[in-house]
This record gives structure tokens, C-alpha cells and sequence, in this order.
């Protein structure tokens, strides 16, 4: 039987509040080292969006810094005030510039650099619920990021979109709408980088 987007989201948050401590811990020690042989370039003139992982969402600061080691300018997001809309984003430093903000979430405090800075990005990295190896991403609901990175893959510089999430939440094919936007790659601890087939 097909589960709903609300039936896996419920699954995945249940599985995720279990899951151990030492494993979430290695998971996110495994996540930072695939920055260091991504299949695209990851290096000293490249601007990557990512995320500040918030709960028990994959992954941890050090992808981030990971990532701000090897000479990529990182950005991260800052949520709007007001209703769902597109992602504003900042620039990550240091985890020691971060400070708390809405929904349990952690911004840097410098400058805010507008919701079209996404556009610089040859890479995104998309938290996620669940993905899909036909390139299916499942966030939590709002829409944020479905909004935000339509700006990333217009246009002849295309950014790479890449869906983070643990080994476990990686299924064949996930319910979709119209309006998902689907992504190139799905990261996962264990497995790496894995190349997104849609229709397949």
C-alpha cells in the first residue's frame, strides 16, 4: 500500500527520535568526511548552500565546516518573519556565530544577503525527511525550501541539489506534488553520494 507524505514523515520522526546517540553522532561524523570527495567540486572558488542541522536532522556543524575548509563559501539560511515564503541566507563562518532563532533553528548573526543569494550556489544542500532515488525530496511540510531553490536550478548555471538524510530514509520512490522540486543527488552516511535516476 502507496503511504501518504504525512504517513512516511510520521514514520521517519519516530525513527529518528529512537535512534541511539552514538549512531546520530557517527552519522555525522561520516556526513562531514563525503565533503571532502563530493562528485562536483567542493573547493576554494565554489559557494554551497547548506543548513544548520537542527534536532535530530542528519548531519552536524562539522559538514559545515568541512566544507568552509576547504575554501567554499558556505551560506546558510534565516527564516523569514511572517508565513512560509522563500529563505533569506547568511554566511557561515564559524559554528561559534550562530545563534538561536525560530523554530528551534540556529542563524549566523552577520549580514543578511536577500533571498536571491541562493543563486550563487553551484551546490545546495537540502535537508529532508525522506528521498527518493528518483530524485524525490520530503521535507517537514512548510514549503521553505521548495521555494527558495527554484531561483538555484534556473537558468545555464544550474546548482547540483543535493537531499541529506540518514541510510534508512532512502526509499525506491516517494509520493510527490506538482510542485516538488526534485533533486540530483541524495546523501547518506553510509553510502555517500548517490546520483538521483527520475522515471526509473
Amino acid at each position: 500500500m502507496t503511504r501518504t507524505k504525512d504517513e512516511v514523515r510520521a514514520a521517519v520522526r519516530a525513527t529518528r527520535r529512537a535512534r541511539p546517540d552514538a549512531e546520530r553522532e557517527q552519522a555525522a561524523k561520516d556526513l562531514a568526511e563525503w565533503m571532502t570527495c563530493a562528485p562536483f567540486r567542493l573547493e576554494y572558488d565554489v559557494v554551497a548552500a547548506a543548513y544548520v542541522p537542527a534536532g535530530t536532522e542528519p548531519g552536524s556543524r562539522a559538514m559545515l565546516d568541512a566544507l568552509a575548509g576547504q575554501g567554499v563559501r558556505v551560506l546558510v539560511p534565516v527564516v523569514p518573519p511572517g508565513p512560509p515564503g522563500p529563505l533569506d541566507w547568511a554566511r557561515y563562518d564559524t559554528a561559534d556565530t550562530l545563534s538561536a532563532a525560530r523554530f528551534g533553528l540556529h542563524e549566523p548573526g552577520g549580514d543578511r544577503l536577500g533571498v536571491g543569494a541562493v543563486e550563487r550556489a553551484s551546490v545546495v544542500f537540502l535537508p529532508a525527511m525522506a528521498a527518493s532515488r528518483t530524485g524525490v525530496r520530503l521535507g517537514r511540510g512548510a514549503g521553505y525550501y521548495d521555494r527558495s531553490v527554484g531561483a538555484a536550478v534556473a537558468g545555464p548555471a544550474r546548482a547540483e541539489l543535493v537531499a541529506v538524510v540518514f541510510d534508512d530514509e532512502l526509499f525506491d520512490d516517494l509520493p510527490a506534488d506538482p510542485h516538488d522540486v526534485p533533486v540530483d543527488w541524495v546523501l547518506t552516511p553510509g553510502g555517500g553520494f548517490l546520483r538521483c535516476e527520475p522515471g526509473a
